[in-house]
């Protein structure tokens, strides 16, 4: 072998995209124990180089919303969908302040997705889903989404057993169609350990400032923790799609959250790659004819 070539070979590869190293596989049984919810793959060596990667990479979001928002106007009917998961704590809230903080909240639509109201429930249980997607050019963020239906109706046995089953497919189809109609969908489950959740539940107890955020109820939550892991595993499995795939983010350490989170965004925008429209109108005659305004 030459020389060359035996140098080009010990160069140091660049490393797979986030959205492969986190990405759960398609089809396969999912075993959430095996994943250690304090790793930060792919990511930054530390909290100090994640919280100094921030800066760059929210001035390559917002250049890529802005392209996005305005594509739209040229009628591109692409927009953004991240949907968050996880248990109590793992940090929905806390990544819609940080992460979509690097957007023009004008072209950003949250949605928390909370116990179903009386009209909601007279409805299927897509049908809230449907009335709060983002609007082309925009990013929508949902805090819990249609796989509510398929969580804590299962845990808590909401639902027939029979109907539940058939809710994954209807799911995977609805994310096919909203794919097929241009919204790229960014599916994240929030992978937070017991003991993290538990220090995070307590350390809200101990600060007055926190109790709004905390509910008996997430104590009786707590304690169905297996039934949540089990409800997980089985949505993560059954709708981990090509068109619509699941990340695990690990969820104990938020700077790597935070980062990852931002780094799959970039990705998926980056791979949409937006583009301003080009101005319908004779630039050098609007120019002067202003100029002649005075």
């Amino acid at each position: 072998m030459a020389k060359k070539d035996r140098e080009a070979g010990q160069r140091k590869q660049p490393p797979p995209p986030l959205r492969e190293l986190l990405r759960v596989p398609e089809g396969e049984p999912v075993d959430l124990s095996s994943y250690d919810s304090r790793a930060t793959p792919g990511g930054p060596e530390n909290k100090a180089a994640a919280l100094a990667a921030v800066p760059p990479l929210a001035q390559r979001l917002a250049a890529l919303q802005d392209r996005l928002y305005a594509a739209s106007t040229a009628g591109d009917r692409r927009r953004v969908l991240l949907i968050l998961q996880g248990m109590d704590t793992s940090g929905k809230g806390g990544t819609i302040k940080h992460v979509i903080g690097h957007f023009n909240p004008a072209g950003c639509r949250v949605r928390a997705f909370k116990t179903p109201t009386p009209e909601e429930r007279s409805h299927p249980f897509l049908w809230r889903i449907r009335r709060a997607l983002p609007q082309p050019g925009e990013i929508g963020i949902f805090d819990r989404s249609q796989y509510e239906d398929v969580l804590i109706a299962r845990v808590r046995e909401l639902v027939p057993r029979r109907d539940l089953g058939r809710r994954y497919g209807q799911i995977n189809r609805f994310e096919e169609v909203l794919a097929d109609n241009g919204v790229t969908i960014v599916k994240v489950f929030l992978h937070l350990g017991h003991e993290e959740q538990r220090d995070r539940l307590l350390a809200r107890l101990d600060n007055p400032d926190k109790h709004w955020k905390f509910s008996p109820s997430d104590i009786e939550d707590r304690a169905l923790w297996p039934d949540y892991q089990e409800a997980y595993e089985l949505a993560l499995n059954r709708c981990s799609t090509a068109t619509a795939p699941w990340y695990l983010v690990p969820a104990d350490r938020k700077w790597y959250r935070n980062w990852a989170i931002s780094t799959l965004l970039l990705e998926h925008l980056e791979a949409l790659d937006p583009a301003y429209p080009e101005g319908d109108f004779d630039v050098e005659e609007s120019r002067r004819e202003l100029l002649e305004t005075g």
